[in-house]
C-alpha cells in the first residue's frame, strides 16, 4: 500500500521492504588510486562486517582511478574470490569522477562510499544507510565534528577540518557539520537527479553535492562516527585545500547569480507538510516581512548617510532626491533577491523600473514632508529634518512593501503547479510482475536472484566510465514500497 502523495506532482519517498533479494540493496563504493597494499584487507574486513551485520543483500564496488601499480589485479582477484565484490576501472583520476560513474550505473536503491583506509568505524554503516532505506532521508553523512563523535587525529588535520567547515558556514550558509568525512550515502533516485548538477570530479565533489542538496531542501541525516586518522594518507592537503576553496567560490557565485536551477530539486522526493494548501494564509508572508524589515533598516541607514553627504553640497530637496534615488535602486535589488527570492537576471530591468515608480511615491511623501517643514519654520535644524524624514520614510516603507508584494514581485504560483523538468531520465521497474504471486489481494513480485557464476579473474572492468553496467539482473530492481502508519502485512493476521 502506498501513501497518498502530497498535493502536487512530486512522488513520495518509498520504504524498502525488509526482505532479502538477489539485487543488492546497498552498493558500497571504494574509490582507490595506487592502493595495492591496503585494498585487500579493507575489502575483506568490510565484506566480513556486512555479511555478519547487514540484513540486506549488498555489493562492494572497487572503483580504480587509473592506478599505475597492481591495484587492478588485486581488485580482480577479490572480485573472483567474493561474489559480492566487483570492480570498475577508470582511465582518469578523480574521486568525484569515480563516484559519479559507479553511482550512475548502479542498480542498488542505496548508494554509499567510504575511504579505503577504513578510518571510520564500520559499526556506523548500518545507522548511516537505515534512514535512506526507511525513506526518512535523502542523503546521509558521517560526522567527525559531532559532540558524540570519538576522533583520534593530529591537531593540524583537526584545525584544517574545522576551519574548512567554518568557511562553508560563512560563505555558503551550510548547516551540515562535516563535509569531508569519507563516509556518505545517498538514495539512487536522488542521485539520478542530483549528480548531473555537480561539476567537480575531485575531492570537492562531496561538498558540492551536500550544498546543492541542502539548498534544494533535501533531507540530510548525520551520524556521529568513531574515526582514527590514517598517518599514511596520500591526500595532498595544500592542493586539496586550494581546490576546495576554488570550488567554494564557484558554487557560491553560481548560487548568487541564480545560474543553478535548484527549483527542479526542491523537495522532489518527499511528502512535505509545507506543500499542503492552507486557505486564507498568505504564503511566505512572515519570512517576507522579516526580510523586508532587515533590508529596509539597512536601506534607511544608507539613505540617511547619503542625505547627510549630499546635504553638505546641495539643498535639502536635491539631497533628498539623490539619496532616495540611489538607495531605492539598492533597496529594489536587495528585496528582489533576499525578500522575494527572485534569482537570475530575468525581469531585473522591469523590476527596477517598477521600483522607480514606487520610489516616486516615496519621493512625493518625503519631499512633501520637507516642504511642510519649510513652511512651518524658515531655518529648521538638521536633526529636525532627519526626524521628519524618518517619519515620512516609515509611512513610505509600509506602502512600498504592499506595492512590492502585490505589484512588483507578486506570487504567481497559484493554481496547478507545472511539472518539474526531468534532469536525469531513467526507466523505473514496472510496478507489477507478470509472474507475481498474489496473496491477500496484493501482488508481490518474485525476488530476483544474483547470477551464480563467479566473475572472470581477468575481467577488471565490468563497465567503463560514463557507461552503465550491462547486468542480467538490472531490469529486476527491487521496488520500494511506502509504509503507511496503519499498514499491516496482509500475509499476517491482525
Amino acid at each position: 500500500m502506498r501513501t497518498k502523495p502530497s498535493p502536487g506532482n512530486l512522488p513520495a519517498r518509498e520504504h524498502l521492504p525488509a526482505t532479502d533479494a538477489g539485487t543488492p540493496v546497498l552498493d558500497v563504493v571504494i574509490p582507490v588510486y595506487n592502493e595495492e597494499k591496503d585494498l585487500q584487507p579493507c575489502v575483506i574486513r568490510l565484506h566480513d562486517h556486512l555479511k555478519r551485520t547487514f540484513p540486506y543483500a549488498f555489493r562492494i564496488t572497487v572503483a580504480d582511478n587509473a592506478s599505475t601499480d597492481s591495484t587492478p589485479l588485486v581488485a580482480a582477484r577479490l572480485a573472483a574470490q567474493l561474489p559480492e565484490v566487483t570492480s570498475c576501472r577508470l582511465e582518469q583520476k578523480g574521486r568525484g569522477r569515480a563516484l559519479r560513474t559507479v553511482w550512475s550505473a548502479s542498480d542498488a536503491p542505496v548508494l554509499a562510499y567510504m575511504d579505503v583506509d577504513l578510518s571510520t568505524d564500520l559499526n556506523a554503516l548500518l545507522p548511516l544507510v537505515a534512514p535512506l532505506i526507511s525513506g526518512h532521508s535523502d542523503l546521509a553523512i558521517g560526522s567527525r565534528l559531532s559532540r558524540s563523535s570519538r576522533v583520534v587525529r593530529g591537531a593540524k588535520r583537526e584545525f584544517i577540518s574545522r576551519a574548512y567547515n567554518l568557511i562553508l558556514r560563512g560563505s555558503l550558509q551550510a548547516r551540515f557539520s562535516d563535509a569531508q568525512c569519507g563516509f556518505k550515502a545517498i538514495r539512487r533516485d536522488v542521485a539520478q537527479v542530483l549528480l548531473p548538477l555537480i561539476e567537480d570530479t575531485g575531492w570537492f565533489f562531496d561538498t558540492e553535492m551536500l550544498v546543492l542538496a541542502e539548498r534544494a531542501g533535501l533531507r540530510i541525516h548525520e551520524v556521529p562516527v568513531d574515526w582514527v586518522d590514517d598517518p599514511d594518507s596520500t591526500v595532498h592537503i595544500v592542493k586539496t585545500a586550494t581546490d576546495d576553496l576554488k570550488g567554494v567560490w564557484r558554487v557560491g557565485r553560481a548560487l548568487a547569480t541564480g545560474s543553478l536551477s535548484l527549483d527542479r530539486l526542491v523537495r522532489p522526493f518527499g511528502d512535505d507538510p509545507r506543500d499542503r494548501e492552507l486557505t486564507d494564509v498568505p504564503k511566505g508572508l512572515a519570512r517576507q516581512l522579516v526580510g523586508f524589515c532587515v533590508v529596509g533598516g539597512l536601506s534607511t541607514l544608507f539613505y540617511l548617510l547619503l542625505y547627510s553627504g549630499f546635504r553638505s553640497v546641495s539643498g535639502a530637496q536635491v539631497a533628498n532626491a539623490l539619496a532616495l534615488l540611489v538607495s531605492a535602486v539598492a533597496n529594489t535589488a536587495a528585496n528582489r533577491r533576499l525578500t522575494f527570492g527572485v534569482r537570475g537576471r530575468g525581469g531585473a530591468v522591469r523590476h527596477q523600473a517598477q521600483g522607480l515608480v514606487v520610489f516616486g511615491i516615496g519621493l512625493a511623501l518625503t519631499s512633501g514632508s520637507l516642504a511642510a517643514l519649510a513652511a512651518a519654520t524658515s531655518d529648521p535644524a538638521h536633526s529636525t529634518e532627519l526626524a521628519v524624514l524618518i517619519a515620512a520614510n516609515l509611512a513610505a516603507t509600509v506602502l512600498r512593501f504592499l506595492l512590492f508584494r502585490a505589484w512588483v514581485f507578486p506570487d504567481r504560483r497559484g493554481g496547478t503547479p507545472s511539472p518539474s523538468p526531468v534532469v536525469a531520465s531513467h526507466q523505473p521497474a514496472p510496478p507489477f510482475h507478470p509472474t507475481a504471486v498474489r496473496q491477500g489481494g496484493n501482488a508481490y513480485p518474485p525476488l530476483p536472484q544474483r547470477p551464480t557464476a563467479p566473475p572472470s579473474p581477468y575481467d577488471t572492468a565490468p563497465y567503463r566510465a560514463d557507461e552503465a553496467a550491462d547486468r542480467s539482473w538490472r531490469d529486476s530492481t527491487m521496488q520500494l514500497q511506502a509504509v503507511h502508519p496503519h499498514d499491516h502485512d496482509p500475509r499476517k493476521a491482525r
